[in-house]
């Protein structure tokens, strides 16, 4: 039967703060959106370019910031959607819809009018009398016309567009084997036997999970909170292995959701892709705009952490050893061992472990805690709605205001895994901040996260991980609450890739502080707040094994840069040529089946490639500028107030080390973060 029902994504949403209206978009919705969005776009597209008035800032560089407007909101919905609740039909609608994307992206970068105009203004820029974020909005512009592949011509543009399509084709896929890869593997369990050395949380949501599923006894998965605890306290060792191997081994099974082929291909595109615009690898074409600038200079960062750490993190593993040693472990320790022995050695140590904490990290204390310092720092609140339509019920929405009670933002926290959920944690936009006519319009913000559920007996109990996590992808969400930006190309998280980590890695400074903890971490059934001795525990054990979680992190950086500064095409062994980029960093003999850049979704799904090192760049940042805090206090307004001001609501709109220094006074240095790693000297075993 046919009906004349309004597509709701091309529609003015009647909701609140004009939130999307989840509740009334069917699957149907998406593809038909998307082809009318992209045709209203090209039509503006097609408007700048043929304007008859001479290239203006606004006639041409605030025009394309604009443009697309439609185009963006369905995208935004729809992609968030695809990742935080995914099924096959959206997999298939992105399949035939990202294609129609990078056309239409590349439409704009290759369309000569409009860059003839975009040139003729960037050379004349310093005539200009541009602000400093009409300044950046330009350059930022014209470099991405270029990057675009704006002065290609004949087969080589043609071979641009194919390789873009097809590379946006791929990292869906990487994305959606990654996923199946996950939840395919279960660890069916029906001893009581094998949970010796289990924590309760860690039994009761294995029994959650398979009466999820029809099962008797406990069903155990390679999502975070169902493996991470397994890995630590399981005292079977040959069930620890083959959860590792599952783990190691996602994507590299050679089965529907391997990922080989798929790597292969997507590296050797994008050497493909820098080449044709003049740079020798894709390090080199991707680093042009992030504060490094070249893979010469990242290597050199990289190599000096590493000097730093990986005296610690031999010196750790065998520690490590002989503590299994006394413990009556005969056998070389292996990688599905190392958690497992860290975790009891920690215990020995500091008399301390997630099962004492997680008592006192309740998930609605935690977010209280949470919330309460951002009102310490920048005064903002937040008011749960109940009225705002959700794509979960899962999901909560919360109004944001500031100390003067206008509106800021509408947060949606999304907190727990779900099969049709991508696993780790991020912070996403529906809507991001900008001005429209004058109108300062706010920003949608959304943080998602893959937490320990609540159990019949229990609820969400986060352990000190989750609630850095949550801390991290907080920060994120302050920078894009806060924005007071012009432009959308400039405004919230739109800043380069190696700056954006730094008010996400700041947050997490708070979690070590006894004056926050103090606040709101209480006992769940007890209401008694933790213990100061636990509180000291956390601080002295904040340095545990920082030797060798700095090599991991390194060794992802290094992956990654090694990917990208390929110079040939690569047809060899994907693990093999991670053992090699991999091998400065290691501790451990390479486990037979394993391969993490399989499931390396930042580099081959995300958009981390040539950029994973930002993680350790802004390391150096953040420990930088906390050291201001603690210098000030914790609390302080006056420091909150400068970093909210100079960095938090200035988006991208000024180069970041220019932000940076009128917060700090000065540039960072790496100083800063080996100390309070306690990496400054080599560790003693």
């Amino acid at each position: 039967m046919a009906t004349n029902r309004q597509n709701p994504l091309l529609q003015v949403f009647d909701t609140p703060f004009q939130t999307p209206p989840f509740d009334r978009i069917a699957q149907a919705d998406y593809e038909p959106a998307f082809q009318e969005a992209i045709r209203q776009a090209y039509l503006e597209m097609e408007a700048i370019a043929g304007n008859p008035e001479p290239p203006t800032f606004a006639n041409t560089i605030e025009a394309l910031d604009r443009a697309g407007e439609t185009l963006n909101t369905v995208s935004s919905v729809f992609f968030n959607l695809n990742s935080a609740c995914t099924s096959d039909a959206m997999q298939e609608t992105a399949q035939i819809i990202s294609p129609l994307l990078t056309e239409y992206a590349n439409s704009i970068t290759m369309n000569p009018t409009l860059f003839r105009r975009v040139k003729a203004l960037y050379e004349q820029r310093s005539a200009l009398s541009l602000t400093a974020e009409q300044s950046t909005l330009l350059d930022d512009t014209f470099r991405s016309f270029v990057k675009g592949g704006a002065n290609l011509e004949g087969e080589a543009r043609q071979r641009f567009r194919e390789i873009s399509t097809e590379l946006s084709r791929l990292s869906l896929k990487f994305e959606e084997n990654t996923l199946a890869a996950t939840n395919a593997f279960t660890l069916h369990l029906t001893d009581s036997a094998d949970l010796a050395g289990l924590p309760e949380s860690a039994v009761e949501t294995a029994a959650a999970n398979a009466q999820a599923k029809g099962l008797e006894g406990w069903l155990f998965t390679l999502h975070a909170p169902s493996y991470i605890p397994f890995m630590k306290y399981a005292g079977n060792r040959r069930l620890r292995e083959k959860m590792y191997r599952a783990y190691a081994s996602r994507c590299n099974a050679g089965d529907g959701a391997d990922n080989n082929d798929i790597i292969r291909r997507i590296v050797n595109l994008r050497l493909e892709k820098a080449r044709l615009l003049g740079h020798r690898n894709y390090a080199d074409y991707a680093l042009a705009d992030r504060m490094a600038q070249t893979p010469q200079a990242v290597d050199g960062f990289l190599r000096q952490l590493l000097e730093a750490s990986h005296p610690h993190a031999l010196a750790e593993k065998r520690e490590v050893e002989e503590y299994a040693r006394r413990d009556r472990f005969t056998e070389t320790l292996r990688r599905w061992d190392w958690a497992y022995y860290s975790n009891r050695l920690k215990q020995e140590k500091y008399a301390i472990d997630d099962e004492m904490l997680k008592p006192y990290f309740r998930l609605e204390n935690v977010q209280r805690g949470i919330f309460d310092l951002a009102n310490r720092l920048y005064g903002i609140t937040f008011t749960e709605r109940h009225d705002l339509p959700k794509y979960h019920e899962e999901v909560h929405t919360f109004e944001v205001h500031d100390e003067e009670d206008r509106f800021l933002a509408i947060l949606y926290t999304d907190f727990f895994p779900r099969e049709n959920k991508s696993g780790g944690a991020w912070m996403t936009e529906y809507r991001g901040q900008h001005r429209k006519n004058g109108e300062d319009i706010r920003p949608l913000v959304s943080i998602v996260m893959n937490f320990t559920k609540p159990t019949p007996g229990k609820p969400s109990l986060l352990t000190f991980d989750e609630v850095t996590t949550f801390l991290h992808e907080f920060g994120h969400a302050l920078h894009g609450m806060l924005s007071q930006c012009t432009y959308n190309s400039t405004g919230g998280t739109n800043v380069y890739r190696d700056f954006v980590e730094l008010p996400s890695q700041l947050m997490e400074n708070w979690a070590l502080e006894k004056e926050w903890l103090d606040t709101w971490a209480v006992h769940y059934r007890t209401g008694e707040p933790i213990p100061q001795a636990y509180i000291e525990k956390i601080r002295a054990a904040a340095n545990f094994q920082s030797g060798y979680q700095c090599d991991r992190q390194l060794s992802f950086a290094m992956t990654d840069m090694a990917w990208h500064s390929l110079t040939a095409p690569f047809e060899g062994s994907v693990s093999d040529f991670e053992q090699q980029a991999m091998a400065p960093t290691e501790t451990f003999p390479p486990v037979e089946g394993s391969c993490f850049s399989t499931a390396f979704g930042h580099i081959f799904g995300g958009g981390y490639a040539a950029g994973y090192y930002s993680y350790k760049w802004a390391e150096v940042l953040d420990a930088d500028a906390f050291s201001l805090f603690k210098q000030h206090g914790i609390f302080n307004r006056h420091t909150a107030d400068s970093f909210r001001r100079n960095i938090l609501t200035r988006g991208g709109s000024e180069h970041p080390m220019t932000l940076y220094k009128r917060f700090r006074g000065q540039e960072p240095s790496v100083d800063a973060l080996l100390e309070r790693s306690g990496l400054k000297s080599p560790a003693h075993s």
